[in-house]
């Protein structure tokens, strides 16, 4: 069996390490996930280590330290618009809600911060004349307003629920890399999307989704099932990729045909609109679900299946510092806690801010 082994570090103390290990599957698109890997081993590309580690009630990364890190980029953004100002300043008190039906989250903080960034941005057909104008360190600040804001939310709902619902906590982990070369998901590949639909287990390691696009699913849940329209469709997309990036479950199981009565309503609805609007549910084209390829072993790894026990562990060592495949291994020893690490990521990112810059 092909395994990977991920060693994690407290990112305020190195020294304190732990690893884990992950057993691969045997199918098609994990056969072809670790060379895919291991390529990305081999040319030392920069593992993206301040959006890794999502949804840990537990972490380094808190609410004062994500806010001072989103001021600084929005002082940055406003010193290089003097036409362009944001005039939002972010803490911990003012992100927070206190609605429970909206999750503990300020939506309305966290809308216009992220319409700041779609102004700021544009999208990946129709960049913004803000973006193309950026120097180097404001677009970086700009690509920043985004994830900060998602990570933000995550955090305040997994706070809430961990005081709330412990159990239904959705820790995750996104493994990805600046510049991460991509291969065309072949349909053998979109098979597991029918075995597997939107099944999530403890430790269960998935396909990472490589390309910007809304999923039918997201469409379905976040705009209220709307009609499929040929507007609607412009902003869905099918999986096209896929590559040696990958997403880690530390959530607890949330399965088709389990105890979780809401998932299994949910899931039935979802086919039901589809067929309604002439999508065929059992056709793995349409990118249904998620793509498992391999599965943590937690006991090995944790010396116990209990969540409790898992995040105890992982909450403390929320940083990656070495990934061995087999005869391939790669250390990244640097930590987004690094004075150094928003101008080693600016400096990867060049070439392709310079693109940008002239589309």
């Amino acid at each position: 069996m092909k395994t990977v082994k991920v060693v994690l570090r407290n990112p305020l103390n190195y020294q304190d390490q732990v690893d884990y290990t992950i057993e691969v599957f045997d199918n098609a698109l994990a056969q072809d996930w670790i060379p895919a890997l291991k390529e990305l081993l081999h040319k030392n590309l920069l593992l993206e280590k301040n959006f890794c580690f999502m949804g840990f009630p537990k972490t380094a990364r808190t609410l004062d330290y994500l806010c001072n890190e989103l001021n600084q980029h929005c002082k940055t953004i406003n010193k290089h618009f003097p036409s362009y100002q944001i005039e939002e300043f972010f803490t911990p008190d003012n992100v927070v809600g206190y609605d429970y039906a909206e999750n503990g989250i300020n939506h309305d903080m966290m809308n216009r911060l992220h319409n700041h960034f779609e102004v700021l941005q544009g999208t990946v057909w129709n960049l913004s004349d803000y973006y193309k104008r950026a120097d180097y360190e404001t677009k970086y600040a700009i690509r920043q307003l985004n994830n900060i804001c998602h990570e933000m939310e995550t955090l305040i709902l997994s706070q809430r629920k961990f005081n709330t619902v412990p159990y239904w906590v959705r820790p995750s982990q996104i493994t990805t890399w600046l510049q991460a070369p991509r291969y065309d998901l072949k349909d053998i590949h979109r098979e597991l999307f029918l075995v597997n639909g939107y099944d999530r287990v403890l430790g269960g390691v998935y396909m990472h989704w490589t390309q910007i696009g809304k999923t039918l699913f997201e469409v379905f849940r976040d705009e209220h099932a709307p009609e499929l329209t040929d507007t609607v469709c412009e902003a869905i997309t099918e999986l096209k990729y896929y590559s040696g990036e990958f997403d880690v479950e530390w959530g607890n199981n949330v399965v088709y045909g389990g105890e979780q009565l809401w998932h299994n309503q949910e899931q039935d609805n979802f086919k039901k609109w589809l067929t309604d609007n002439n999508r065929d549910p059992d056709d793995p084209k349409l990118s249904l679900g998620y793509l498992p390829i391999a599965q943590v072993n937690l006991k090995q790894s944790f010396g116990s299946t209990d969540y409790n026990d898992i995040w105890d562990i992982l909450g403390n060592h929320l940083d990656i510092y070495k990934i061995v495949v087999n005869d391939v291994e790669q250390t990244f020893d640097y930590c987004w806690s690094d004075l150094s690490y928003n101008q080693m990521q600016i400096d990867m990112m060049k070439p392709g801010y310079d693109y940008s810059s002239r589309r």
